[in-house]
């Protein structure tokens, strides 16, 4: 699926990521089924980690083809969250540990 692959060309791609089909260009004709079924699933906007549960693959892998279907030109992702709105670590610690007491 990946050609071998373990690791994507691309490392700004991450689960929280946000897929998109914007261009009119035809899928690869080397695509592979789970290429294929991706980018008719991101039609719309989709995130990295939806798409992987649809395809029932494991997320580092779908982060390979989603890697390599960017790099063609097939697809294109943009930033679930801006950098200035991300919550601080602060909050996230206290999150964690308080999940941890449960």
């Amino acid at each position: 699926m990946t050609a071998g692959r373990a690791h994507p060309s691309r490392n700004t791609i991450r689960p929280e990521t946000l897929l998109v089909v914007d261009t009119d260009l035809p899928p690869p004709v080397s695509a592979t089924r789970q290429q294929a079924a991706l980018l008719d699933m991101c039609s719309g906007v989709l995130s990295l980690a939806e798409a992987a549960a649809h395809l029932r693959l494991p997320v580092s892998l779908v982060v390979v083809i989603a890697s390599d279907l960017v790099d063609s030109g097939h697809l294109s992702i943009r930033s679930a969250i801006p950098s200035f709105e991300r919550p601080d670590r602060d909050l996230l610690e206290k999150v964690l540990n308080g999940l941890r007491k449960l």
